[in-house]
């Protein structure tokens, strides 16, 4: 009576469904995100850069804890883009076997179609591809495409692209980031560039009750297992940790007995005679 699954919420919703007693089951999910990652202008910019790298592209960016957007206060966003630009370009292409590659030809045959599509909409509204490979193909390998600026109408602002492709907004305002934190769908985590803890105190507080882990100055990522992976809204149902693995399948039982004299003698000689009640080893 327990799932436990790492996936689409689709694939979620009908596993769900074909229990034969749904009410019975207890679920355990990990499922889309659209991670954010907040840079203000005080940030350390390369190390910023070197951190979003790692959580929008290891991977070819196909994992759920990945930075889907990039939101980077306006007036060092085209700083950071250039940097970014600079790192993407330099990031090893090739074959999943061939030594020191970063960026390999994606699994599901429609997905650099599905990519092109996210990429031709933002450019149809203003955006531009700011990498010189940017969006080519070859085969099933996509080169990844650092698209700025982007904005809420278009489609990978709020879709969730799980492939190499970096969408890149802007705010001035924080309370504009938190607007978009409210209003997404998003549940699952979130990071935060800065150098001052004032400006970050605001954002941990708003995202607290949002997403499951707030990363400061570091990628999006899932820790070991003794650290709670958890979300909310459509991006996880539950909380998986060992700990949490452990209370899943357990069923905590009570043996009740009268708080009187006769009921507490019965108790003691209860416990020493029901194998359910001694002491494990």
């Amino acid at each position: 009576d327990c799932l436990g699954f790492i996936g689409g919420s689709k694939g979620a919703d009908a596993l769900i469904k074909q229990h034969p007693h749904p009410h019975r089951l207890k679920v355990f999910s990990q499922l889309e995100g659209k991670n954010l990652g907040i840079v203000f202008a005080d940030a350390d910019l390369d190390e910023a850069v070197r951190q979003i790298l790692l959580g929008a592209l290891s991977y070819n960016g196909q994992r759920c804890t990945a930075i889907k957007l990039v939101i980077a206060e306006k007036s060092i966003a085209p700083v950071l883009v250039d940097k970014l630009s600079k790192a993407i370009e330099e990031l090893p292409r090739g074959l999943p076997w061939d030594a020191g590659v970063e960026i390999t030809p994606l699994p599901e045959p429609n997905k650099p179609q599905y990519l092109a599509e996210l990429v031709e909409d933002a450019t149809s509204q203003g955006a531009l591809i700011k990498n010189a490979r940017g969006g080519a193909t070859n085969g099933q390998l996509y080169h990844p495409a650092l698209v700025y600026p982007v904005t809420p109408s278009m489609r990978l602002f709020h879709e969730e692209q799980f492939g190499p492709v970096v969408p890149v907004a802007e705010f001035e305002q924080v309370s504009e980031v938190i607007d978009v934190v409210k209003a997404s769908w998003n549940g699952q985590q979130a990071a935060v560039f800065t150098s001052d803890a004032a400006k970050a105190a605001p954002l941990v507080d708003a995202l607290s009750t949002i997403v499951g882990r707030v990363n400061v100055n570091m990628q999006c990522a899932r820790g070991p297992d003794v650290f709670p992976f958890s979300g909310r809204r459509s991006s996880a149902m539950g909380t998986m940790s060992t700990t949490e693995s452990l209370r899943a399948f357990s069923v905590e039982t009570l043996v009740a007995v009268r708080d009187d004299d006769a009921g507490r003698a019965f108790g003691d000689a209860l416990s020493t005679r029901a194998k359910f009640l001694l002491p494990t080893a």
